[in-house]
């Protein structure tokens, strides 16, 4: 069962995310190599990662650079596959400021939606660690990582378990549980959106705790405190002011909480204003991200990173505007059994037997020319109105998960919740009573029922009965 409803929720978010490259099974190497200012010098780089897999990246360095130089190795954020130009600009950025900056295409084997490991992740970059370290120019005792986003839980994983890692720098990093991060993500930006209300506050939630259950988040769960405390390197946490994807306040004291419960006095924290979760240049609090970096942020890296490799890593300090975080995270629990993903799985296909099965049989008896008992109209309301409701605000839910935290729009608005939304709820109340005016007229009328159409009806009125129990829990019948 619980394969079942992976591969129908898979099916669901392939439609809506539309992302063909999704599940790709290679790496990508066939990305066009890279344009290099003239100032700089590139060369391409072939490494093992987790596994054995071949990971394609390349090594951007100063052009009239001298030996002995720091070495970074970038880690992406969350995506699959996703090409090494994605972080190019920092690449060209960092090399700027003096040091050898190996930027690689992200593995999608083992890597999908709904398949991670960061532990895996940690070990390709690893890899790229070794490949750097190797690098004509680069001083091995030298080398260091960044992550990005998902990055910042892989970057002091490496760190953790290799000496080889010199220091770690973390952009938009999160110290929270993954499933936290991500329900907070999408609850900002529905609320930056204008949206409000239990679908905001509990529905949201919820579905993300039934997909967690039904293997359909990787990782949870996982608590990167542990791993954090166990960093011994100086390490370096950056933040854009409007970071719309990481609870950045939460996050900021959460890594220099665990940090300094492993005996770490060499965390750097800085905050960079109009800056967005990559820390880019944003125009509009988040919203927007611009290609360029915030200022004075390449800067800092440089800096930082010759100061930290050179013995004199700056002591525990925090700087620049504190984050915009408009609301805090909530824990996110596992789901107890009467709102597990089985339930919920078992709960849908009830539903949709009943709403669905109903027309069909009718459609089945016409084509073979039969005539049964007339269809009342509450039947007919019960039936198309009972599987509009389950069809349309599954996929309304999953579209508002899947599209939240990068402010699509969610539709028109009324007092903070979608018209859409509105319309579903109406029509969830308008099938309950549908459902109770079809079971009394049954009841009064059985005994002038066909056995046929009693079993039909017994049928569409379960489906009714199910609506009601899961039509509270997902807040269909509730203000």
């Amino acid at each position: 069962m619980r394969r079942v409803l992976v591969a129908g929720l898979a099916a669901l978010l392939w439609c809506l995310l539309a992302a063909p490259g999704a599940w790709a099974a290679t790496v990508r190497d066939d990305e066009p190599a890279p344009v290099v200012p003239g100032d700089l010098k590139a060369v391409e780089v072939s490494f093992r990662g987790d596994g054995g897999l071949v990971m394609h990246g390349t090594v951007l360095s100063p052009a009239k650079g001298g030996d002995g130089r720091p070495g970074i190795v970038l880690i992406h954020g969350a995506g699959t596959g996703t090409p090494r130009t994605k972080l190019m600009g920092e690449a060209v950025e960092f090399a700027r400021r003096g040091l050898s900056v190996l930027v690689y295409d992200k593995r999608s084997v083992g890597y999908s939606l709904f398949e991670r490991s960061y532990a895996q992740l940690a070990r390709d970059a690893l890899g790229g660690v070794a490949e750097l370290r190797r690098q004509p120019g680069v001083d091995p005792a030298k080398v260091g990582v960044w992550g990005l986003s998902e990055g910042g839980w892989v970057a002091p994983m490496a760190a953790a378990r290799s000496r080889d890692v010199a220091f770690v720098v973390v952009v938009g990093g999160n110290s929270q549980q993954p499933l936290v991060q991500q329900t907070w993500a999408v609850h900002a930006g529905m609320r930056a959106a204008g949206m409000s209300g239990r679908l905001v506050d509990r529905t949201e939630p919820d579905l993300y705790r039934v997909l967690a259950d039904g293997d359909l988040f990787p990782e949870p769960y996982y608590d990167p405190a542990p791993t954090i405390a166990a960093v011994r390197r100086p390490v370096l946490a950056v933040w854009g002011v409007h970071d719309l994807l990481t609870p950045a306040r939460e996050s900021a004291r959460g890594f220099a909480e665990a940090l300094r419960r492993g005996g770490n006095d060499h965390v750097t924290v800085r905050y960079f204003a109009d800056a967005d979760h990559a820390a880019h240049r944003t125009p509009d609090r988040g919203v927007t991200r611009l290609p360029e970096l915030a200022p004075g942020y390449a800067d800092l890296v440089g800096a930082w990173v010759a100061d930290a490799t050179s013995g004199r890593a700056p002591a525990t300090s925090t700087s620049g505007p504190e984050p915009v975080q408009a609301v805090p995270t909530v824990p996110v629990p596992p789901v107890d059994w009467w709102e597990s993903a089985d339930v919920q799985l078992a709960a849908l296909v009830v539903m949709l037997v009943a709403f669905a099965g109903y027309p069909v049989v009718a459609l089945v008896r016409r084509v073979r020319g039969r005539t049964g008992t007339p269809v009342s109209a509450a039947a007919r309301v019960l039936s198309a109105g009972g599987l509009t409701v389950v069809l349309g605000s599954f996929g309304y839910l999953m579209y508002a998960v899947m599209t939240g935290a990068k402010l699509a729009s969610p539709g028109p608005l009324l007092a903070g919740r979608p018209v859409a939304w509105l319309a579903l709820q109406a029509l969830a109340v308008a099938c309950v009573v549908a459902a109770a005016v079809t079971g009394l007229a049954w009841w009064r009328g059985r005994g002038d029922v066909a056995g046929g159409e009693r079993v039909r009806l017994a049928v569409l009125l379960a489906g009714g009965l199910v609506l009601v129990p899961w039509g509270l829990y997902w807040g269909l019948l509730l203000p």
